[in-house]
């Protein structure tokens, strides 16, 4: 998790939500990471753990599956990305803070451990918890601010 809070703080500067995700193979080493580069991009799918998926399918060489890896990453994941880590069969998820309006691994749906699917990831929720909201806290604050 500290290393997707790395990620993430590399992004605070920008228009983009500070969000990090970082995947690891199943031998512990760091395959990708990625932060949301949704404004950056003008992509609406340019969200961290996305594009972290597509960096570490292209390393991990089993084509998409990235069967014993886990995902690392600050903040609940939304729907399409809970989607997405089903379908690349990720092991596990590890997040941060909860997203109470957009979050699909517990808050607002549960698409990870849907018994209806064929993958359900292990999935670890609060991990420095209070750090990865923290950054949140900052950055929304910050562009009230500004406005």
């Amino acid at each position: 998790m500290r290393a997707a809070l790395s990620e993430a703080r590399a992004a605070f500067d920008g228009a983009d939500v500070p969000i990090g995700a970082v995947i690891f193979a199943p031998d512990g080493s760091e395959l990708s990471r990625a932060h949301n580069a949704r404004e950056a991009t003008g992509d609406p799918t340019a969200h961290a753990e996305i594009l972290a998926l597509r960096e570490a399918a292209v390393r991990h060489g089993d084509g998409w599956r990235l069967e014993g890896c886990t995902l690392a990453v600050t903040v609940e994941p939304c729907t399409m990305c809970a989607g997405a880590i089903v379908l690349a069969r990720v092991a596990r998820v590890v997040f941060g803070t909860w997203e109470p309006k957009t979050g699909a691994v517990g808050s607002l749906w549960d698409v990870v451990r849907d018994r209806r699917l064929n993958h359900r990831p292990e999935v670890l929720a609060g991990v420095l918890a209070d750090e990865c909201t923290a950054l949140l806290d900052e950055f929304f604050q910050a562009h009230r601010e500004h406005r």
